[in-house]
């Protein structure tokens, strides 16, 4: 969650002022960068003081800026020497002394060592790949790049160059000798290239790719990699703490006003690998429902050309490969959680406004109707007073619900990333009421508690709310809410996402009067709170009633971040407990007891633990046959969990009436609300949701129990 502007008295201009002058007055004694150095200052001082936790800058700060920097620049550890290590090992503990004194020869000797060893990379590359590969000697590379020890000369560094050009060769040779066998079984009479042209072709490939790729590097400005530095300084306060220099703020505002065309994926560096964080509701990658959180891409294609290995790529130069116009097709290789090797096609397009709206659906279960509400995210237009809201958006749809006579809901929040906490309060209203509903923190205050004022309840009926690992943010501050009061049944993953910070936008120009433009910071500057004192931070919410599912055993989501703020606890608000079930904690119980002995979820559960050990395994095989005989294995294994894709219930999902109308005007939603109903039908979470709602029970009388 994010807020555009920065509202706090935290940086007084007549100090920046001071700040700036101090700054003149250094700047006219060296000629050296006096931009950078000027942005250092007021990076330090904006950090210090409007941070929610500042760190204090001092020689363990320099340590971890010091290994953050270097594994920037070289995660994979193939480009420098032990020796330059050694040479900048001197630094470690100097780096909080160059920060505040504007210094910046740590910078400039890793910076142009750097330059200096991708040069020389760029000298033997071609040499490697100008000859064959052996793929019958037993080798193999281990991609777990944190226990690599930097080579201790040229020849070992070669030979990190040798192994990693080698995979990249045999990932393509495979690619092809399956497409072959393909053609084969299509034509009996197609003729097969040999193993020897195939890998020749795959050579040339690899060597056409890493071309592109050192151009790309070479087109890299000092001020880019200065942006890099600078990001490792920011970061170490926490991970949503991220430096824009000017061209990333452009892009950042472009992606913020939803005029970015791509597939609707949001992306992070992990080591050497893409990785896929959050799929944006609406979007295309979203809609076509085969990119997962936590898939590596390995490759990126337009279309038919050949695919682009962008394994080591900055995750700038990576993201350009993947997004596009409208109506273009980007092939995507990944590496999947089960170990498996899988190429999607999508379709970009701009992210559809409609899908992120509120739907509802209408289930028949035993003879009794119950309503499905699915929200994925809390949106709001803060600019437009009548464009439609998420919170007035569910108080109508529970409206049309109870005329349709349902006599529970279920509120779908899983995958829902957040958004607005204006409208997280609205709708937790909606089901109390009145009272708290967030406490929310700035930095050495006392927490403000956010409350619903509405007395009036929307829906008093049953409620189950359906989380997963990727709710975050806002659908915490509700899931979080409805548990405190008692109001719902949390029901999924073992815990939500984590995120229990705010983040605001501060333009970094307006603390200074040259004429460049120096950027923009985002920064953390609030914590969320639940009403029961404790933080979403990193604990998120855990559900009342776990349900196994593929991210079990997997740390996803905030606590697999670096540098996170950590979990506290804070004064409990005052709220009343709605207490209007007759049998909450025996529905919880008898649903833990249906889950245990559920066949579908003890394979689920499997599925998990087979998933986290896969993704420990870091081994690549550089022999052909037990490269192949890996993927095939991998491959069988995963064939072992078919069923679980397989899994459909008996029962059967329509629209509201109030839709229906609108669905004989409008194939295009009629054709999307047919995709989801199939969705709900085969999907055994719901299903679960649905027993516990249909055993819920409510007190014949009303009854308040002061917390």
């Amino acid at each position: 969650m994010t807020i555009r502007k920065f509202k706090l008295a935290l940086l007084p201009i007549l100090l920046v002022i001071s700040l700036f002058t101090s700054f003149q007055i250094n700047a006219n004694t060296t000629t050296t960068n006096p931009k950078d150095k000027l942005l250092i200052t007021i990076l330090r001082y904006v950090l210090t003081e409007g941070h929610y936790k500042p760190q204090k800058i001092d020689d363990a700060f320099s340590e971890k800026v010091y290994t953050s920097f270097l594994n920037s620049l070289d995660p994979s550890k193939r480009y420098f020497l032990q020796s330059d290590i050694d040479e900048f090992s001197k630094y470690k503990t100097q780096i909080d002394d160059q920060i505040n004194s504007e210094d910046l020869s740590f910078f400039v000797l890793v910076y142009d060592r750097f330059k200096q060893r991708i040069n020389e990379s760029e000298s033997f590359y071609k040499q490697l790949l100008a000859h064959k590969f052996n793929f019958d000697k037993n080798e193999i590379i281990n991609l777990d790049y944190k226990k690599r020890l930097y080579t201790k000369n040229s020849d070992e560094r070669i030979d990190v160059w040798r192994k990693q050009l080698k995979f990249n060769v045999l990932s393509r040779l495979y690619d092809k000798i399956t497409a072959e066998n393909d053609k084969k079984k299509e034509d009996k009479t197609y003729q097969m290239k040999s193993f020897d042209v195939l890998e020749k072709e795959a050579r040339e490939a690899t060597l056409e790719n890493m071309n592109d790729y050192f151009q790309r590097v070479d087109e890299l400005t000092y001020s880019d990699w200065f942006s890099s530095y600078i990001n490792s300084i920011a970061e170490e306060f926490d991970p949503h703490t991220t430096y824009f220099d000017p061209s990333v703020k452009k892009r950042f505002d472009i992606s913020m006003a939803g005029k970015l065309e791509g597939i609707g994926a949001r992306l992070q560096k992990k080591n050497d690998y893409t990785k896929v964080v959050e799929l944006i509701s609406g979007g295309p990658a979203w809609k076509q429902g085969e990119l997962e959180v936590g898939d590596l891409i390995l490759k990126v294609a337009q279309g038919n050309k050949e695919p682009v290995d962008i394994v080591g790529m900055r995750l700038d130069d990576a993201i350009e490969f993947i997004k596009g116009k409208k109506g273009t097709e980007v092939k995507l290789t990944l590496k999947k959680l089960d170990g498996t090797i899988k190429v999607i096609s999508i379709i970009r397009d701009v992210v559809e406004l409609e899908e992120t709206f509120v739907k509802s659906s209408i289930v028949k279960k035993d003879g009794r109707t119950f309503g499905v509400i699915d929200l994925p995210k809390f949106y709001i237009d803060f600019d437009e007073k009548n464009f439609r809201n998420s919170a007035t958006d569910m108080a109508q749809e529970i409206e049309r619900l109870k005329k349709e006579n349902v006599e529970g809901l279920i509120l779908d929040l899983r995958n829902n990333g957040g958004g607005s906490l204006k409208t997280a309060i609205e709708i937790s209203g909606l089901f109390i009421n009145k009272g708290p509903i967030v406490q929310v923190k700035y930095r050495d205050r006392s927490p403000n508690v956010k409350s619903d004022k509405d007395p009036r309840i929307q829906w008093n009926g049953p409620l189950v709310v359906l989380v997963n690992e990727l709710s975050a943010s806002a659908s915490e501050i509700f899931a979080a809410a409805m548990q405190d009061y008692g109001r719902a049944v949390i029901i999924g993953g073992k815990q939500t996402y984590g995120k229990g910070t705010v983040q605001s936008v501060l333009d970094l120009n307006r603390y200074h009067n040259l004429k460049e433009d120096i950027g923009a910071l985002k920064m953390t500057i609030q914590k969320f709170y639940r009403i029961n004192g404790g933080s979403t931070q990193l604990e998120g919410v855990h559900s009342d009633i776990i349900l196994p599912d593929r991210y079990s055993y997997m740390n996803i989501g905030e606590r697999d971040l670096e540098n996170p703020l950590k979990f506290d606890k804070v004064k409990q608000a005052d709220y009343t407990l709605w207490n209007n079930y007759e049998n909450f904690s025996q529905t919880i119980n008898r649903s833990k007891k249906r889950i245990a002995n559920n066949n579908y979820f003890k394979l689920i559960d499997q599925n998990a633990k087979w998933l986290k050990k896969s993704q420990d395994d870091t081994v690549i095989y550089l022999n052909y046959k037990a490269y192949k005989k890996d993927l095939e294995y991998h491959k069988n294994q995963s064939l072992k969990y078919k069923a679980i894709g397989d899994y459909t219930t008996n029962l059967t999902y329509t629209s509201p009436l109030y839709e229906k109308t609108l669905l004989q005007n409008d194939s295009d939603l009629a054709e999307k609300r047919e995709a989801w109903h199939k969705n709900l039908k085969n999907d055994i979470y719901v299903e679960e949701a649905l027993n516990v709602l249909s055993e819920l029970k409510i007190k014949p009388q009303y009854q308040l129990v002061k917390n």
